[in-house]
């Protein structure tokens, strides 16, 4: 036997039962597999099993070694209620009140020359061989070594099937990972399960393992806060061990202290929910092509070129006695190359015709630029930024947001609350917690943006604001981001069956039937959400917008910039000319 001993053969250290006690209370032996318990009248069996707190280790062997009174009592004990390979060896001629002191004299008498024993009857503990509740069963009546050598599949047997065995299950509705039909009104009913992720891996587990299950609702709907050390919601009933575990749920430094955790699927992210982007005023169109600093650096060039070509023709004028030109001429020539007008050359000298090339190749390559980019921006009306993250949604003016109130406990409150980044603090501080449908009201009023999980509200939106050609006034970002670790199902302390749950639950991911199953009921609900809904009559859909038609004949919505600019120029004309004749009336005076 590969495990340790505690009280065996004369190899091994005797350890007394208040050392045996002490140690397992201190944890110290954590790594132990096999624990032998001898009884005596000083220290009774069942109040040694109540102070080990075997109940926490489900994988440990217990080897109880007594009198052939009290069998059931010992391995029926409640805190040997998760102990899955449990024996009591029945010794008829041991005396229990010399065997703490002589236990490897009293051992030798046991076991004879030949290897036979005194009668020892041995009696195992099965878990759930009674209508799927824990019963003592005898075994053979035969050599107490050679029990132990031949019963390998006794001690290190597993939990397969739990025969019929019913468990008690907690849920907080969470589509699509858990839905529901509650059967009453009352806090804490029992429930009976929709198709959803979590109801197929329940009722795939049923089936497999052999056991039934009985389901409620978290009375507080509730998953669960730490205070003072005791768990509220689903976590405190599996801490109480109230229930044998909870549905859909995602693990966290303080839970995993007091229950254990199978990871069963990916965590969903969570999304920021807001209007689609507003398209762009067409009448701004021609200014597009370019971005602002790059109109300030063009405007700065062609006064910067003016002033050097002017300076330049004033230097050639002076020492080389040739004709000058004047500033404004300058400028009126960089401008019309620019705007691929020119006027007639205004330069004589070679150094002022250097110049004028240059400026003539630099003119070339930017009205090659803008020429295109104008006639996307004419054909393709653009759009504003789409908000994608929660800097995003920070950095719009006069903006509000809020989240799905029944989803924001738990492990999203501590996401929240204990995140050290400013963007996510600045959040919490002004988050509103409300329902979705009042949510995406608020959103479609506009300045409003919706923070929730994405598989969650991907099927509010689907379902119920999107039309037949999958239009939809809302936008889910692209980029969302975690909260949660991943999601699973939380057990109990010591639940004997979590391995058995955790191995399937690994299998079904890594086979890739939770993914498939998790798209499958979305898309179930989905179209059973929009059956006899008409979405263009509730007004859900979003009216299709003419940047998606295949041809695009410019009108005057697409070029009415140029004439604003021109209604612009010819105003400025005529406040020029007002004051030149001021001016003009004033010299006379």
């Amino acid at each position: 036997m590969s495990s340790q001993e505690v009280v065996g053969s004369e190899d091994n250290t005797v350890l007394g039962v208040e050392m045996l006690m002490n140690q397992l209370l201190e944890q110290q032996l954590t790594g132990c597999q096999t624990v032998l318990i001898t009884t005596s009248t000083e220290s009774p069996i069942p109040s040694i099993l109540e102070l080990s707190q075997l109940w926490q280790r489900p994988e440990t062997v217990v080897v109880v070694v007594g009198g052939r009174t009290g069998v059931k009592d010992v391995l029926l004990h409640h805190s040997l209620r998760n102990t899955v390979r449990a024996l009591y060896l029945a010794v008829p001629d041991l005396s229990m009140n010399t065997l703490d002191h002589h236990i490897k004299t009293r051992f030798r008498e046991i076991i004879a020359h030949d290897g036979v024993s005194k009668g020892v009857l041995i009696y195992q503990r099965c878990l759930y061989c009674k209508d799927g509740e824990a019963d003592v069963r005898p075994t053979h009546t035969r050599n107490l070594v050679s029990a132990i050598q031949h019963s390998g599949n006794v001690l290190y047997e597993d939990v397969q099937e739990l025969m019929g065995h019913r468990l008690r299950v907690v849920a907080v509705s969470y589509f699509p990972y858990i839905d529901y039909e509650r059967h009453h009104q009352v806090a804490g009913t029992t429930v009976t399960l929709r198709d959803s992720l979590d109801a197929r891996l329940i009722v795939t587990f049923a089936a497999k393992l052999n056991f039934t299950y009985v389901i409620r609702e978290e009375p507080k709907r509730s998953w669960g806060l730490l205070k003072d050390g005791v768990f509220s919601g689903m976590m405190g009933q599996l801490q109480r061990e109230e229930a044998d575990f909870c549905t859909e749920s995602a693990p966290t430094s303080e839970r995993l202290r007091v229950l254990h955790y199978a990871r069963g699927y990916p965590s969903d992210v969570m999304t920021v929910t807001s209007l689609k982007p507003s398209l762009l005023p067409q009448h701004l169109s021609f200014i597009r092509p370019f971005a602002g600093d790059l109109w300030l650096a063009l405007f700065m060039s062609v006064a910067v070129w003016a002033v050097i070509l002017w300076m330049l023709q004033r230097a050639w004028q002076r020492f080389g006695g040739g004709r000058g030109v004047s500033f404004t001429t300058a400028f009126l020539y960089g401008w019309g190359v620019l705007l691929d007008q020119p006027l007639f050359s205004t330069s004589v000298s070679i150094s002022g015709q250097v110049l004028v090339g240059w400026w003539l190749v630099f003119c070339l390559v930017i009205t090659t630029g803008f020429r295109s980019s104008l006639i996307a921006h004419l054909t393709v009306q653009g759009t504003s930024h789409p908000i994608d993250t929660l800097q995003d949604v920070l950095e719009q003016e006069s903006w509000n947001w809020g989240t799905e109130a029944k989803l924001y406990k738990g492990a999203v409150i501590e996401y929240f609350t204990k995140h050290e980044d400013s963007s996510v603090k600045q959040i919490l501080q002004r988050m509103e917690l409300l329902d979705s449908e009042k949510a995406l009201q608020k959103v479609m009023a506009g300045s409003y943006t919706l923070i929730v999980f994405k598989n969650y509200i991907d099927v509010i939106i689907a379902s119920r604001y999107t039309d037949t050609r999958g239009n939809t006034p809302f936008y889910i970002s692209n980029k969302g981001f975690s909260v949660l670790a991943n999601l699973g199902w939380g057990f109990r302390r010591g639940a004997p069956f979590y391995r058995r749950f955790n191995q399937m639950l690994m299998q079904m991911e890594a086979a890739g039937i939770t993914a498939y199953w998790t798209k499958d009921v979305i898309t179930k609900r989905v179209k059973e959400n929009r059956e006899g809904i008409s979405m263009d009559a509730q007004g859900g859909s979003a009216v299709t917008s003419k940047d998606e038609k295949k041809e695009v004949v410019l009108g005057l919505e697409h070029l009415q910039g140029a004439f604003y600019l021109l209604l612009l120029g010819s105003g400025l004309a005529f406040l020029t000319l007002l004051g030149e004749n001021l001016a003009h009336s004033r010299l006379k005076h």
